[in-house]
């Protein structure tokens, strides 16, 4: 099912391909569970990548790590000036496309949320949202040269 991006207008955010290809191992490796990350940077653009654990119970949605979110937001990325730009999980078997969960616990506003759909496994989509207020806006994931 095709699910049209609610909002008129794209925006971007420049994700390097390196950091796709480690948001899709990401997923594979946690497959059938969701994978859950962050993605810290500055001024909006991307800088690091950090794995972090999924502690929901089941298969179906993902729930960071709270002890882990802490030690990012208060810790890591103050010590190299980043901030959280991005989140990302994994939707091991549908699409690329906010769940109601997702837009239900879509807590950072200023976040791009990033979606890795393994629905078929030899062609992952990793897809940008930005999800306010139950309002969804597809974002351009296309990293800038």
């Amino acid at each position: 099912m095709n699910h049209p991006a609610a909002g008129s207008e794209k925006t971007g955010f420049p994700l390097p391909d390196e950091m796709r290809q480690a948001i899709i191992a990401h997923a594979r490796d946690e497959a059938p569970r969701e994978c859950c990350g962050i993605i810290s940077g500055k001024e909006g653009h991307p800088v690091q990548l950090y794995r972090a654990r999924n502690i929901a119970d089941g298969n179906n949605f993902y729930e960071l790590d709270p002890a882990q979110l802490i030690q990012f937001e208060f810790e890591i990325m103050p010590a190299s000036g980043t901030e959280i730009v991005a989140i990302y999980h994994s939707h091991p078997v549908s699409p690329a496309y906010p769940s109601s969960t997702d837009v239900k616990l879509a807590y950072w506003t200023d976040a791009v949320y990033v979606i890795c759909s393994l629905a078929d496994p030899d062609r992952p989509e990793v897809r940008g949202f930005r999800i306010d207020d139950g309002d969804i806006t597809e974002v351009d994931l296309a990293a800038s040269s």
